[in-house]
């Protein structure tokens, strides 16, 4: 369905931008007013994460599966290809995006990016930030897949989405995924909502503190609300 949705949009080239929601950008979110905002102008917020589902089970709307973004970047990714429609990379490192713009179109026959760039890691000038806008519109892309990581994607996301007439898809890590320098987490450990757990242990200077501190404040919420709302 996202999919679907997501190539509607394309083809009509209707701007808007999709979240993949986990529990990093909940907290972050809650943290956050001005973010939580920016999110909610998304045409699609899906829930990522395991941990995600079960809270909403907890609230009475369970869903049959989760919608992990990194699989419905490939999925989107395929169906572009399927349909003729270019798409464009912005964001990740140099090397990630030079290795994506190699194996994207050997393993999605037909792909054709149109546009790929990794910025700079520092604040754009109004100057740049508006050269990159019209360099997406001019690129032909009809499809955009960003990856600054959580939660610069989604500010970027929704600051650009109605200069360009395409859908945004803010999908953080599948970039390293699909360049295949970072490994995702085995299934097991996906459907045991454990994929934190693998990610922590490949890049822990970097990731502790979204797990060591997000993580149980949002469990305890989790576990709170429920009691609070039956009282």
């Amino acid at each position: 369905m996202a999919v679907a949705t997501i190539l509607a949009r394309a083809w009509a080239r209707q701007p808007g931008f999709a979240c993949f929601a986990n529990v990093h950008m909940v907290m972050e979110a809650h943290d956050d007013p001005r973010l939580a905002a920016q999110i909610r102008q998304a045409f699609l917020i899906a829930p990522d994460g395991q941990p995600l589902r079960w809270a909403l089970r907890l609230r009475g709307r369970p869903l049959p599966d989760r919608c992990y973004g990194p699989t419905t970047a490939d999925r989107v990714c395929a169906a572009a290809a399927a349909a003729g429609l270019p798409i464009g990379l912005y964001g990740g490192r140099p090397e990630v995006i030079a290795t994506l713009q190699q194996k994207l179109p050997a393993r999605f026959p037909g792909l054709r990016i149109a546009y790929a760039h990794s910025p700079p890691f520092r604040c754009l000038s109004a100057e740049e930030d508006a050269q990159i806008t019209q360099d997406i519109q001019d690129s032909g892309a009809r499809i955009l897949l960003v990856g600054l990581g959580c939660p610069k994607q989604e500010r970027w996301a929704a600051a650009h989405a109605q200069a360009l007439n395409l859908p945004i898809l803010a999908v953080g890590a599948w970039f390293d995924f699909a360049a295949g320098t970072v490994a995702q987490a085995p299934r097991w450990m996906q459907r045991c909502g454990l994929e934190w757990l693998y990610r922590f242990s490949q890049e822990p200077r970097r990731l502790w503190r979204r797990y060591a501190v997000h993580n149980p404040r949002f469990i305890a919420g989790m576990l709170a609300k429920p009691r609070s709302q039956t009282s």
